[in-house]
């Protein structure tokens, strides 16, 4: 039993440091963070009933780290502890019980609440106000020397502003980037052939420890500052002041951090936010729970990793390992052959998967996929898992892409050699006919309400409708015929279908699923043109001197209304009434013209999309993304970090009522 025990804390030991490099130093997680606090678990459990096989450098008696080879390491002045976990309301209620016994059965004066940045830890030491360094956490005694890049982001000033700044003072907190840079910047690493990173705190790490200071520039990292190390003198007497006390200074604290009076108040504020992180334009995995006053903080004191006084809430895991049963592909309305994966169902985020995305041909030959492999998956939101990389080979036999479509049985193309895409060129291909007919009925487009997923099935496997001007062919019987249809349902399709001939012209050039051109451009082609038939006749100089309409776009435009198919459906839905001239501006309204505005929320009155049709019809212009430039943002219910956003960049912001106002 000993020699079996002492054998399981040796592997354990070297399986939880080859994790803390993998994931530290080369910024490429194997594992996922429950996963391995789980291991870090077992091993503790194991050295407090075997005492004798504890090493002094065992991994659960210091900060799992590891130090990257370039930059030279740097004592922090005060210790930098990790955060002991728990992972359900009633850990939570255990930890506060363990508080109220340290504090002689007394009442705690209160918690107070942060949202746990999945970031990269950093140390700010100021002296007489100055910047003097920027360390990484390191192994929590000595950190990296990343100061020239710390310099780089705008949240942390040179110098701190206002009064009872501290003589010497070191500023602990996350260094993060955002989800949409994060986006960009895989998208330049998956366009230049590099690896991309695992997840935002893997790409934080590796901006942060890039050892060109121009380049960390680039990444337009961020800041926010959460706990204090080292102050002197210290006239601060609790987290609350100092985070309010953090704005005084000139550093940003979580705007979304709270004064909690009891443990309840805690657990309802972790209840909001794992609902609500996806609201957020970074990524959290949990809550820091800390007491507020520093003088019960050090009634508490700490162990030798962790202080007693603070606890991190962590979220359901976003990431998990599985094994990949099958890769499949199908077919979308351009013809696009996508592959995805069918797991063994594994627990993530709360949700079981037992599928992930694959985005093209070219990902599974990055990953070197192979069914039977071992993968770590991430899932962000509502948004299919993807597979980030394999962990461990089990496939024999490296996967064979399909020749022919899986849908029509027709040969599968590559039609550029820079484009990653394979594509069915079958015009006639079902799978394609219902992708089409989705995207054609759906609300951004002819919103036909009822011409869903299962209705375009039967229809299509039916062979009622072959075409998107078929839809306009429809009549009462044919309905009846289908599965779940009745009279009324019939009738109300029917009724939707005859509303659609009267959407914009902007709606129905979206609606065609042109390649190349979404629901923006689509606003910007109406507009310029005013009919679909002057559209048509455009040559490829008329689009390309449109600021919008890029090269790639123009030729996909021009391609595609010379095709002999699409020529025929253009003069059917002539033949059934659809609008194919834009609508004129509602008035000159002069406030408007010109002026941007950005949508959130859940409007009351309008649906999202008509809400920005009304605008630009007014004679403005609408974005997806706030930025310094946006004139407006329109706020509906629970707008989210946009709100946060716009008040942060100055933005006026409007409601509903105002926003009805102004189209008047």
């Amino acid at each position: 039993m000993l020699s079996q025990a002492k054998s399981r804390i040796q592997e354990l030991t070297f399986r939880i440091r080859r994790h803390d490099y993998s994931y530290y130093v080369l910024s490429q997680p194997e594992i996922s963070d429950k996963e391995y606090d789980d291991l870090l678990k077992e091993l503790s459990v194991l050295e407090s009933k075997y005492p004798q096989f504890k090493t002094p450098d065992s991994p659960t008696q210091r900060v799992a780290a590891g130090i990257s080879q370039g930059f030279k390491t740097v004592k922090h002045i005060q210790k930098m502890l990790s955060l002991d976990n728990t992972y359900s309301q009633l850990e939570l209620i255990e930890w506060d019980k363990r508080v109220r016994k340290g504090l002689g059965g007394l009442t705690p004066s209160g918690y107070v609440v942060e949202l746990k940045i999945d970031g990269v830890s950093a140390n700010l030491l100021y002296s007489g106000g100055r910047l003097i360094s920027g360390l990484t956490r390191g192994d929590g005694l000595q950190g990296e020397d990343v100061t020239q890049n710390i310099k780089t982001i705008s949240a942390i000033p040179f110098v701190l502003m206002g009064k009872d700044i501290p003589e010497s003072i070191e500023i602990r907190g996350e260094v993060y980037m955002d989800k949409r840079d994060f986006v960009v910047l895989n998208k330049e690493k998956e366009n230049s052939g590099d690896l991309i990173f695992a997840n935002l705190r893997n790409a934080t790490s590796g901006s942060l420890k890039l050892l060109d200071a121009n380049l960390a520039a680039e990444r337009k990292l961020k800041f926010f500052a959460h706990s204090l190390g080292q102050c002197l003198p210290l006239k601060l007497k609790g987290q609350w002041e100092f985070l309010n006390k953090l704005k005084e200074w000139g550093l940003c604290s979580n705007p979304h951090s709270c004064l909690c009076g009891d443990i309840k108040e805690v657990i309802a504020y972790c209840d909001k936010w794992q609902v609500q992180r996806d609201n957020l334009n970074y990524d959290i995995d949990g809550v820091v729970v800390k007491l507020d006053t520093f003088a019960e903080q050090k009634a508490l004191g700490f162990t030798s990793k962790s202080p007693r006084w603070a606890v991190a809430y962590k979220f359901p895991a976003r990431q998990a390992t599985t094994r990949v049963l099958k890769i499949n592909v199908f077919v979308g309305r351009t013809g696009v052959i996508t592959p995805t994966a069918t797991l063994e169902p594994v627990e993530c985020s709360g949700v079981m998967i037992s599928h992930a995305t694959l985005h093209n041909f070219d990902e599974i030959k990055r990953l070197d996929l192979r069914e039977s492999d071992t993968v770590l998956i991430q899932r962000a939101g509502d948004v299919i898992p993807k597979i980030v990389k394999v962990t461990q080979h089990r496939g024999k036999q490296a996967y064979l892409m399909p020749s022919k479509c899986p849908a029509c049985a027709e040969k599968i193309v590559k039609e550029k050699e820079l484009d990653v895409a394979y594509r069915c060129i079958n015009p006639d291909c079902p799978a394609q006919l219902e992708r089409a007919l989705l995207h054609f009925s759906s609300r951004q487009a002819m919103d036909i309400e009822g011409m869903g997923e299962a209705v375009i099935n039967q229809l299509v496997s039916a062979k009622t409708v072959k075409s998107l001007a078929d839809i306009y062919r429809l009549k009462k019987e044919h309905l009846l015929k289908l599965e779940l249809f009745k009279e009324k349902k019939a009738d109300n399709l029917l009724a939707g279908i005859v509303a659609s001939k009267k959407r914009s012209l902007m709606r129905l050039v979206f609606a065609l699923g042109i390649r190349h051109v979404g629901e923006k451009a689509a606003y910007t082609l109406a507009a310029k043109f005013g009919s679909l038939d002057k559209l048509i006749s455009a040559s490829l100089t008329d689009l390309e001197k449109i600021n919008e309409i890029g090269p790639v776009m123009a030729l996909s435009i021009v391609n595609y209304f010379k095709l002999a198919r699409v020529k025929k459906l253009v003069n059917e839905l002539r033949e059934f009434g659809l609008n194919f001239k834009e609508e004129a501006v509602l008035q000159k309204n002069n406030f408007l013209e010109g002026k941007t505005a950005v949508f959130t929320g859940e409007l009351s009155n309008f649906s999202r999309a008509k809400a920005q049709e009304l605008w630009r019809l007014s004679g403005g212009k609408f974005s997806s993304s706030l930025s310094k430039k946006t004139d407006f943002l329109v706020a509906g219910e629970n707008p989210g970090s946009k709100l946060v956003k716009a008040n942060n960049l100055g933005v006026r912001v409007i409601t509903e009522d105002e926003f009805k106002e102004m189209l008047k």
